[in-house]
């Protein structure tokens, strides 16, 4: 296994992190995990060098927490890293902090978290927790011992970043970083904050909610020219681990297949050379021609007041818009309850404040309901 170090204690950090928000489920449509599957995922895992497990509250709808903490139990505290997040659209008052934290504690069966992060901070979130003073809140905790170091995860822009960087001393930070939103979402420049800052990035959606692996035919079959018997989603993985500032990759992982890719990937792991980056870049350039909607799967927008499955229904149109069957898009929709379609949609707008990508969600569902009709 690769390890970046953390700098400020020295630790070594398995360049490749387990995310929890994927678990595998006993039932596709409902939140609980197929606890004996995920176990074995996550044993593989601890066994061939990760040390780095990230939850967060909302994760499962509640459930994520528990398991890791459960599922690590077994294996020696500090031979872990145990992470979760502070549910920021929760917190109304800077007791909130301790309470939150101490409920999460608890659920993970454990006496202190090694990295703990504001969760999902855009413009209005980081204001809120500015009039709430949650970072010194953090810090009072982290002087009570239960957080070693404190982060945040981001989904804005470059300009909503800076001044969220200069504001406090976070020790680290983590961000949407993948090939694709190198340049859609502007990582390029949020990376560069974050290493001028000189405090490391943390990699979240490196597949893009698998979306990076799927891609299109004539995408893949760049991939494979170069390289026949590496996944797809490996070079998704070894883009975002190539950059030198990077403490580790989070990888959501469903299967065991996923878990047993993302090691290999690691072992030995092999930046990308400049030949591979011409490879990345004419797969970028032929997925690129298709019309998808970048929806990672994440569930954020969720629930909807009319009803409507949205990263479902985005799903399907993807399935469609990056093969162009029109019997694909079918077979898709169809699969979706009737009342969980895109014609459902009131266009209320109570998703779109939830979105870390930013997608115009009632215009999509417009769209996908037209074509859903043809």
């Amino acid at each position: 296994m690769e390890y970046r170090t953390f700098a400020p204690t020295g630790q070594k950090i398995s360049l490749l992190g387990f995310g929890c928000m994927r678990l595998p489920r006993l039932d596709p449509d409902k939140p609980e995990i197929d606890v004996e599957l995920a176990q074995r995922m996550v044993d593989y895992a601890y066994e061939h060098g990760v040390n780095y497990f990230d939850t967060a509250y909302p994760y499962h709808e509640g459930l994520s927490e528990s398991f890791i903490g459960a599922a690590l139990a077994k294996y020696p505290r500090e031979s872990y890293n145990l992470v979760t997040k502070l549910p920021t659209w929760l917190v109304e008052s800077k007791e909130d902090v301790g309470r939150y934290l101490d409920e999460q504690l608890e659920k993970c069966g454990v006496d202190y978290f090694d990295f703990y992060l504001v969760h999902s901070l855009n413009a209005e979130r980081v204001k809120k927790i500015e009039q709430i003073g949650v970072f010194d809140a953090l810090v009072e905790q982290k002087k009570l011992g239960k957080i070693r170091h404190i982060g945040f995860s981001f989904h804005d822009t470059p300009d909503v970043l800076e001044p969220l960087l200069a504001a406090h001393d976070w020790e680290f930070a983590q961000i949407q970083f993948n090939y694709l939103d190198w340049e859609l979402q502007d990582a390029k420049r949020q990376y560069e904050l974050i290493e001028a800052k000189r405090i490391p990035c943390v990699v979240m959606e490196p597949v893009r909610g698998g979306m990076l692996h799927t891609l299109t035919p004539e995408a893949v079959d760049c991939f494979k020219a170069a390289d026949p018997e590496a996944s797809v989603a490996s070079w998704a993985i070894r883009y975002a681990a190539s950059f030198p500032n990077m403490l580790t990759v989070l990888s959501g992982m469903t299967a065991m297949e996923h878990v047993t890719d993302n090691i290999a990937t690691m072992e030995p792991f092999r930046p990308l050379s400049d030949e591979d980056r011409k490879v990345v870049d004419e797969a970028l350039t032929a997925y690129q021609k298709a019309v998808t909607i970048p929806c990672t799967g994440c569930r954020y927008c969720m629930d909807c007041p009319a009803g409507v499955d949205i990263p479902k229904v985005f799903a399907a149109y993807n399935r469609y818009a990056t093969g162009r069957s029109k019997s694909v898009l079918r077979e898709a929709y169809e699969a979706i309850p009737e009342s969980e379609r895109a014609h459902n949609c009131i266009a209320c707008g109570a998703c779109m404040s939830q979105c870390p990508q930013g997608i115009q969600i009632p215009d999509e569902m417009k769209k996908i309901a037209e074509l859903a009709a043809k």
